[in-house]
């Protein structure tokens, strides 16, 4: 099992930036695929981004295309989600997940085998 920890929410004014982090422990990081999704109050969770294992692919969400940024460092277990130009509808709880890296799929929740505990994060206008 693989436990997640995401931290660096915040809040910030529109066109600001944050940075997310995603610790992982328990199990080999490498041996999985990661994203992030986000949830805002009322809404489904929804995709934001991911990454393969060995970070040679990487996705998004129209949305955030140019603004956000993935990545990882499977020395450290750990995944960042650089995010860039910040708008109010960016705003959520932030949610990191794993999956092995043998299973298909990207973009569903139903595709994440694990999941972290969320951080909150606000951009004001």
């Amino acid at each position: 099992q693989v436990q997640l920890v995401a931290s660096g929410g915040g809040l910030v004014q529109a066109g600001g930036s944050l940075r997310l982090s995603c610790a992982a422990s328990g199990r080999t990081f490498s041996n999985y695929n990661m994203g992030w999704f986000r949830q805002a109050p009322g809404k489904e969770r929804e995709f934001v981004a991911a990454i393969t294992w060995s970070s040679s692919n990487t996705y998004y969400v129209d949305s955030v295309k140019g603004r956000f940024a993935i990545s990882r460092d499977n020395a450290k277990n750990t995944m960042y989600l650089q995010m860039n130009s910040l708008k109010p509808e960016d705003t959520g709880v932030y949610y990191c997940a794993a999956r092995t890296r043998f299973r298909g799929g990207v973009y569903e929740v139903s595709d994440y085998d694990y999941w972290g505990q969320g951080t909150q994060v606000t951009v004001s206008s």
